[in-house]
């Protein structure tokens, strides 16, 4: 009997190869193949076009991604090939980078490092004047507000699956109240579908958005939704840049109404003359809240996981189905 052919791509590290099965044909697909390859089950490269390689396969039953989302992999693979995500791969790092982007923030640290670089704390004075502008809180206060808290808010997080859980799992450590808001109602959840969106966001001091980006969530966040908000509100994005429309974000920040952090844009890259680069109250990262050392080793260890299971003729993990 045939060996399972298993197609990895060449970026991946050769000392994480010995997660997969001993009894599979493990198979090297170069960037940018110049022959066919015959193989059954194919993990893509994360980072690099997958249309570029698909032409030259050959037998491909299941594709694993390496990512969270697989928004574009059917249309190329077609809808012969099961689609796997790598869902609970990512949710410690992005749930991690969502924390601390709200930390950020909230506890004002870009303002205080370019004071650091410029070598003069008397500057500090900007993280008051910069939280009366946004909040539009005029009181008294003494000391003057240099930073704010965590505790206490109010957090939406829109996208209730793995990373959402993680993301909400770490906010509660903080006493924050979380909103859950998902495609479909949950109610034994206590999860709301997104078509209470716009009842939550005049109500809550923070709105995480971690769903993938099908047609349904594609331009989620636009104008009105941003005008629904409150005052010094922030939007933290780590699910995909199109998920928000860029030109109502954009406004919204430069009229000063709401504060983001984002990993995620679109266009993605962002081009050198984008109007987002230069957006006051905005922290923005570039795409990097997956990005840390244990990315590989999770990615081949869950792939290893999928190539047994489909060996042995058991339910894949993570199998993708209708419009995501």
């Amino acid at each position: 009997m045939a060996k399972l052919r298993v197609g990895y791509p060449d970026t991946m590290d050769p000392e994480l190869l010995r997660y997969f099965p001993a009894e599979v044909e493990l198979v090297c697909i170069p960037a940018e193949p110049t022959e066919p390859i015959a193989i059954d089950f194919w993990i893509p490269p994360p980072f690099s076009p997958i249309a570029k390689v698909w032409p030259w396969l050959r037998g491909v039953r299941v594709a694993q991604s390496q990512l969270a989302g697989v928004d574009g992999y059917r249309a190329i693979v077609g809808a012969d090939v099961i689609i796997c995500d790598a869902m609970g791969v990512h949710s410690i790092p992005t749930a991690e980078w969502v924390v601390s982007a709200m930390m950020s923030v909230y506890r004002r640290i870009p303002l205080f490092e370019n004071l650091r670089q410029a070598h003069d704390w008397r500057a500090r004075k900007q993280a008051n004047e910069h939280y009366r502008a946004i909040t539009h809180d005029l009181r008294p206060h003494i000391p003057p507000v240099l930073q704010e808290e965590l505790a206490g808010k109010r957090v939406m997080i829109v996208g209730y699956g793995s990373i959402g859980k993680a993301i909400e799992q770490r906010l509660l450590s903080f006493e924050v109240e979380t909103i859950r808001i998902a495609r479909t109602a949950r109610p034994a959840e206590k999860v709301y579908s997104t078509a209470s969106l716009r009842e939550f966001l005049p109500q809550v001091d923070a709105v995480v958005l971690i769903v993938p980006l099908t047609a349904e969530t594609q331009g989620l966040i636009g104008a009105e939704e941003l005008a629904l908000m409150k005052q010094g509100a922030l939007l933290v994005n780590a699910a995909r840049g199109a998920v928000v429309q860029t030109a109502a974000l954009v406004d919204a920040l430069n009229a000063g109404c709401i504060r983001a952090a984002v990993d995620v844009t679109d266009p993605e890259p962002i081009p050198e003359d984008h109007p987002l680069w230069d957006c006051p109250n905005l922290l923005i990262t570039p795409h990097v809240a997956a990005s840390t050392p244990e990315f590989g080793r999770r990615c081949v260890q869950l792939a290893a996981e999928q190539v047994r299971r489909f060996a042995a003729g058991e339910l894949l993990l993570n199998i993708v189905t209708g419009d995501y």
